[in-house]
Formats: C-alpha cells, sequence, structure tokens
C-alpha cells in the first residue's frame, strides 16, 4: 500500500508541473509575437540591404548628427536619473519616518500611481500647468515672476521637470525596500561607539545603500533613455533626442530611411539592455546585503 502511494505521488507532481507550464503558455505566445519576433525583425532590417548581409547602417549610425541626438538623450537621461534617485531617496526616507501609518501608505500608493503616468497625457498636463499661459505661470506672473522667456516647458530643461514626475515616485519604489533594511541596531551601535549622525550615514548606511542606488540610477537611466511620447508631445523637433530621430526616419519627415532607425534602435536598445543587466547584478547584492 505504501509502495503504491509513493509511486503515486510523483506521478501527481509531474502531471501538476505540466499544468502550470501549459498555464504559462499564453505568456510565452505573447512574448514571442510581441517581443522576440519583433526584436529579429529589426536586426534583419539593420543588417541587411537587399538581401545582402551588411554593416552600412551601423556605419551611418555612427555619424556626428546621430552621436549629437545620443548625446543629448545620455545628458537627459543621466540628470533625471540622478536628481531622481537623490530626491527619491529623500522622499522615501521621510516616508519611512513617519509614524502616521495612513501618511505612509497614501504617499507610498501615490508614488506607485505616479510613476506610471506619463507620455502625452503628462506632457498636456504640464502645459496646462507650467506652459506660456499655465495656470502657475498666471499665478506667478500675478506675483510679479515671469518664467518666460527665460524658462520654457518646451525646452530641454521643461523635459527634465516632466521626466522627474515620474522618475522620482520609481526611485521612491525602488529604495523603500532598502530603507527599510536598514535596522535599528547598527545605528544605535555607530553612536554608542562614538559616531555622530554624519559618519553614521557616510561610513555604515551609504554603503549598504550603495548597491541599491546604483541600481536605481541605472533603471531610471534606462526608464529615461526609451521615453518617447512624452518628449515627442511637449517639445516636438525642438529637443534632439534620440527617440524623436528614430521616428522622423520611421515617418519620413526628412528622409526615409526604416533600415537606419532599425540600427538605430538596435544601438539603443543594447544600452538599456546593459543598464538592466547592471540593475539586476547591483539588485542582487542588494538583496543580499539586506539578509
Amino acid at each position: 500500500m505504501s509502495v503504491t502511494t509513493t509511486s503515486i505521488r510523483p506521478a501527481k507532481k509531474l502531471a501538476f508541473a505540466w499544468t502550470a507550464w501549459l498555464g504559462l503558455l499564453p505568456f510565452f505566445f505573447f512574448g514571442l509575437a510581441f517581443e522576440f519576433l519583433p526584436l529579429l525583425t529589426t536586426i534583419r532590417s539593420s543588417l541587411t540591404s537587399k538581401g545582402i548581409l551588411t554593416l552600412e547602417f551601423y556605419r551611418q549610425a555612427m555619424q556626428p548628427i546621430f552621436m549629437r541626438s545620443f548625446g543629448n538623450t545620455f545628458k537627459i537621461s543621466a540628470t533625471t536619473a540622478l536628481l531622481g534617485m537623490v530626491l527619491g531617496t529623500l522622499v522615501a526616507y521621510a516616508i519611512i519616518t513617519t509614524k502616521n501609518k495612513f501618511v505612509q501608505n497614501a504617499l507610498t500608493a501615490l508614488s506607485d500611481v505616479t510613476t506610471n503616468f506619463g507620455g502625452a497625457p503628462l506632457a498636456f498636463a504640464f502645459i496646462v500647468i507650467l506652459g506660456s499661459t499655465g495656470i502657475i505661470t498666471l499665478l506667478l506672473k500675478q506675483v510679479g515672476i515671469h518664467l518666460y522667456p527665460s524658462f520654457r516647458i518646451y525646452s530641454i530643461s521643461g523635459l527634465t521637470i516632466a521626466y522627474l514626475y515620474f522618475q522620482l515616485p520609481l526611485m521612491i519604489l525602488l529604495i523603500l525596500p532598502s530603507l527599510h533594511g536598514l535596522k535599528r541596531e547598527w545605528r544605535e551601535a555607530a553612536l554608542n561607539l562614538g559616531a555622530s549622525t554624519y559618519q553614521y550615514w557616510v561610513r555604515v548606511a551609504l554603503p549598504i545603500l550603495f548597491p541599491s542606488l546604483a541600481s536605481g540610477f541605472l533603471l531610471l537611466f534606462a526608464n529615461s533613455f526609451g521615453a518617447y511620447a512624452t518628449a515627442w508631445t511637449l517639445t516636438g523637433s525642438d529637443v534632439d533626442l534620440i527617440t524623436i530621430r528614430i521616428a522622423a526616419l520611421i515617418r519620413g519627415e526628412v528622409q526615409l530611411a526604416p533600415e537606419l532607425a532599425d540600427a538605430l534602435s538596435i544601438i539603443s536598445l543594447l544600452i538599456m539592455s546593459a543598464c538592466v543587466i547592471g540593475y539586476m547584478l547591483l539588485s542582487n547584492r542588494a538583496r543580499k546585503a539586506r539578509a
């Protein structure tokens, strides 16, 4: 009887495993149809011309005009990632040190919502608020503060502010687990040994938080690097970003060159993939540090 029971259990486990894999089939089909096949098509298009294998499109992607686009994208991505990392960490620390649980939960939920708010709606919202006839612009004008023409929401500085709207809450969500992982005993031990609050943060807390901060920076960088809808709706072609340049090559506003656009897309994808891989490695290191 026991032999029969023990022989049936592995069969049941095997049947359950196959059932679980069958449940994942829709996900695999979705990933194949909307991720892997388009990626393979893009790679093939960037490497072939009239059916002949070539690197010509990648050579064209190295031209100064496209390097300038990459440079502008790197600049705004690094700026918003750095500001988002610093400000997001400060806000997250303020959230966890707040004794009111309702405020903590409300601010965390607000961060979860705002980090997913982007694209054209976000751009229109900033135009209504900080545009030349925006609400805040007119209110400041009433008290003698004139934002325009020294500031324009339709410029790279305005785009930086718009990007921070979804970069900052994303960093809050990323850094909250690490801040919660800072044990109170570590601070008490440092203070008992004569360390000041500054020394505790510099020598104890920040080294522990560094993997989380670095991984958050990389993810924010990738998040900003691939943004398109917000930048195009807010600034149009006034700000020369690589995503806007790719879209122009596909639409044929200046020239129709989809293969060149595909080559630029693959280069951008490699950059963002490197950031995501770095984020994953540093996140694993941060989890081990918290453990």
